[in-house]
């Protein structure tokens, strides 16, 4: 269904949009902690085992945490055993190789025990973020199927695929680093503080001094580069929906030499993802380099200090090997938590842009609605229809008419008149603003869309085909559909003995590379409507892109098919509807003719007008 000159442009489609219009709706920046509270709130379910995996992850860094006292122990043992200096002689020793040996099996099974503990944590964390991304994209599936087309008028199909793909990858792989990379951070940090103050409080606090510095540069970058991650996964959506147009309308885009424009067009949105992408990155990259010169000040402080206190005889060589471990571990977490929240950061910005799409307002619901149409006969009333796509562009003002079961009914107009907008309110893809539209008596309001769609079979302008063989694709969504009947189907179109040449016939696989005409597949979409079977057809334009020989062809099966159906054909060629029942002439969104070809054109009046500048010139 077209009609575009009556929609709402939201962008420009094809290569004049611009960075700005290609990308949808783009979401401001939100507060991380209300982003990230949604998110915990959605995974509510999975929160239980994240939080085991999370308590594995703690006891697994605690184990690796009393390793460097257990360490400080073995370096005492073989202090002991090492020969001493007694009145300027040495005195022999001897050193427990067995209590050596206990402690260093002990050391070997804590180890070993938080490494046990770490892949189960990672094994859990692993299936539960991945549970979390199929669970998103299963919400977004059906968040598609319950958005009004108003809303796919207006935003970008490559930004709505970019939040199914980019936003929840980034969402499932950013939250399986982050998450438990900051728990077992945060345990390490304050676990090994902890064992330092317990070895020795001053060398603590000269750790501790050193490194205030690095979390005070830490909060101050993370503040400054969340607004370019959040741009980042914006600019991103904005140049999936630019290429996925632009490939997309790749003939035209060649036809009207709009290379150079295309290419303007995404070198700015490619532009604006480097520097947001850059500046995200580089912010980021900081904080590696910075945390490990934190460290290393760290490192030095303690070891001036150990090294003194060693020479005053406060502390023994073994507290001061126990504390070159626990330096390192005290400072290591700073990068790992710079790391765990540069990608928290950008799970907020990918769970902005998939909570704000599954927040847009959906249809109505039709829980309530348990009126039923069946045995549809195909009569028809529009009662004082009127309708626009946005609030203040009414497109269809005051539309009356009454059609019989059986007929055939021709709609035509100019460019922009309302005719297709009228299938498609009929359809209802779109809700009325005023008055309503009843089969067989019931307005089609009082009942399930569902219901209303299947009254109907659909030969549209353009030649819809799913990646799949030529059979799946004229079957559609039927059961029990036989291979006699796909077979009748693709004869009354004209379309057997072709499929017949193909290498493996019905079975011949259907893709983006499939050489087929734009008429073969239009004829495949006919013979899907035939094989469907409904009680009334819409053809809008269906002839429009086959040759005259064909065309011939088509309208023959369309005659068999239509009778006894009512049957909406909107044509640009009057001369496929001269046999039609009835004729509304739209134009300005209201009928201002009707009746069959012969009156029309009796009339001598706006329909007579288009005929003739058709065919022939009036006498």
């Amino acid at each position: 269904m077209k009609e575009q000159e009556n929609r709402p442009q939201g962008r420009l489609r094809g290569p004049m949009g611009g960075p700005g219009s290609m990308g949808g709706i783009v979401e401001k920046p939100k507060n991380f902690k209300a982003t990230w509270g949604r998110l915990i709130v959605y995974c509510k379910n999975d929160m239980p085992t994240v939080i085991i995996a999370l308590v594995l992850a703690a006891a697994g860094m605690v184990l690796q945490i009393v390793g460097p006292d257990q360490l400080k122990k073995i370096t005492s043992e073989i202090m002991k055993g090492l020969p001493a200096m007694v009145n300027g002689q040495p005195t022999a020793g001897a050193i427990d190789f067995e209590a050596v040996k206990n402690i260093a099996f002990l050391l070997v099974g804590l180890y070993a025990a938080s490494a046990v503990l770490s892949f189960i944590q990672g094994y859990m964390m692993a299936t539960v973020t991945q549970k979390i991304s199929r669970n998103l994209r299963t919400d977004i599936s059906r968040k598609i199927n319950r958005l009004p087309l108003k809303y796919f008028d207006q935003v970008s199909y490559g930004d709505v695929l970019s939040r199914v793909t980019n936003d929840v990858d980034t969402i499932g792989t950013t939250t399986n680093q982050s998450v438990g990379g900051i728990v077992t951070a945060v345990t390490m940090f304050f676990g090994s503080a902890i064992m330092m103050f317990y070895n020795n409080w001053l060398m603590a606090l000269t750790a501790i001094g050193a490194n205030i510095i690095g979390f005070a540069l830490l909060s101050v970058i993370m503040m400054k580069s969340q607004k370019y991650f959040v741009r980042q996964q914006n600019d991103l959506g904005a140049a999936n929906g630019h290429v996925e147009e632009i490939y997309s309308g790749h003939n035209v885009v060649k036809a009207y030499n709009g290379g150079k424009e295309a290419k303007r067009v995404f070198e700015e949105i490619n532009q604006s993802l480097f520097v947001s992408g850059w500046k995200s990155q580089f912010m980021s990259g900081m904080m590696m380099p910075l945390m490990n010169f934190i460290g290393n000040f760290g490192y030095v402080s303690v070891c001036v200090v150990g090294a003194a206190l060693t020479m005053n005889g406060t502390v023994s060589f073994a507290v001061i090997v126990a504390f070159m471990i626990y330096i390192r571990l005290f400072t290591q977490p700073l990068s790992q938590i710079a790391q765990a929240f540069q990608n928290l950061q950008r799970t907020a910005a990918a769970s902005e842009r998939v909570f704000g799409f599954l927040d847009e307002e959906e249809m109505a619901g039709e829980d309530q609605k348990a009126r039923q149409l069946t045995d549809v006969r195909g009569n028809v009333e529009f009662r004082h229809v009127k309708f626009g796509y946005t609030p203040d562009q009414t497109v269809i003002h005051d539309f009356s008419a009454a059609i019989r079961a059986g007929q055939k009914v021709a709609i035509v107009g100019p460019t922009g008149a309302g005719k297709t907008t009228m299938v498609n309110l009929l359809m209802r893809f779109y809700e009325l603003d005023g008055g309503e539209i009843l089969l067989d008596g019931v307005p089609v309001s009082q009942t399930p869309r569902a219901n209303v769609h299947e009254q109907f079979g659909m030969v549209l302008q353009d030649a819809w085909l799913f990646e799949g063989t030529i059979r799946e694709n004229i079957v559609y969504c039927r059961q029990g559909v036989t291979d006699e009947q796909v077979a009748d189907a693709c004869k009354a179109v004209g379309l057997h003995h072709f499929i017949r040449t193909l290498p493996y016939g019905y079975d011949t696989p259907l893709n983006d590379k499939a050489n087929l005409s734009q008429g073969q597949k239009q004829l495949v979409t006919i013979a899907r409507t035939i094989l469907q079977d409904a009680p009334m057809l819409i053809l809008d334009e269906a002839t429009s892109s086959v040759d005259t020989r064909t065309e011939l062809l088509i309208q023959e099966a369309m005659d068999k098919l239509t009778q006894g159906r009512t049957s909406f054909i909107i044509a640009h060629r009057l001369s496929t509807i001269k046999n039609a029942d009835l004729i509304l002439v739209m134009k300005d969104g209201d009928i201002i003719e009707s009746g069959t070809h012969k009156e029309l054109l009796g009339q001598g009046g706006f329909y007579a007008d288009l005929y003739h500048s058709q065919f022939e010139p009036a006498a």
